[in-house]
């Protein structure tokens, strides 16, 4: 079944120019919604981040490369992890809910009898939407946490990196091919985010307590196979 509906949702993205409004309109759910508590997230992780590998770089008096790790990490790794986690609990619990609601209370019926396909109507959008914004949020994410790192680096006297040398060293790390991959995990999970919250929808069934069900279930789905998808995209582009 979950197969099933993947392969649906890609058939139906041929309608997409039918959908634009409900597109658009998850793509503001998803991608504005996200970006206040996506910028508070990376901002502190880039400074802890910065903070706790900077204070041990310069034991060994080599905390000039703080930029490369803090950027590295963030690109490849924090960035698209941690915003792909929030996005799934933030977004794909309200999409389990918001379609299971409709399963449980016949408004998915009601579709098929005005011969509207459900996979169409809801699926579709918000797959489309998730594969656009959550690579967009991952890059603001990035910019966000690095600046955050750059700032705890220069204003920390254990470190004392300036900012010209952090952005340097930052610069000459990071390539397209680290930014390539750090965009690929980021499609990857936004479409994991999507389809999981859409087919858990689907599947909802036992009133209000179901919904509630559906929605921790699709929580902790989506985080499980983010995590597995982790790990498999960065063992393939190693």
């Amino acid at each position: 079944m979950i197969a099933k509906l993947l392969g649906q949702t890609i058939f139906f993205f041929k309608e997409a120019p039918r959908n634009l409004p409900s597109i658009f309109k998850q793509l503001s759910d998803i991608g504005i919604g996200t970006l206040p508590i996506a910028a508070l997230m990376a901002f502190f992780v880039g400074m802890v981040l910065a903070l706790q590998t900077g204070t041990q770089l310069a034991l060994y008096g080599t905390q000039e490369v703080i930029g490369a790790i803090v950027g590295l990490s963030m690109v490849k790794e924090l960035g698209p992890v941690m915003t792909a986690l929030l996005v799934a609990g933030r977004v794909g619990s309200s999409m389990a809910a918001e379609i299971g609601a409709m399963k449980v209370y016949e408004e998915i019926d009601a579709l098929k009898t005005l011969e509207i396909d459900p996979v169409r109507y809801l699926a579709m959008p918000r797959m489309l939407a998730c594969l656009l914004a959550v690579p967009a949020l991952v890059i603001f994410s990035i910019i966000i946490g690095v600046l955050g790192g750059g700032l705890i680096s220069s204003v920390t006297p254990a470190i004392n990196v300036p900012l010209s040398v952090y952005f340097e060293n930052l610069v000459r790390a990071i390539g397209y091919e680290e930014i390539f991959k750090g965009l690929l995990k980021a499609v990857v999970f936004g479409g994991i985010v999507a389809h999981v919250g859409c087919y858990v929808g689907f599947k909802t069934s036992g009133g209000a307590r179901g919904i509630g069900q559906a929605t921790t279930r699709a929580v902790v789905l989506a985080f499980i196979l983010i995590m597995v998808a982790d790990y498999f995209l960065t063992r393939l582009t190693l």
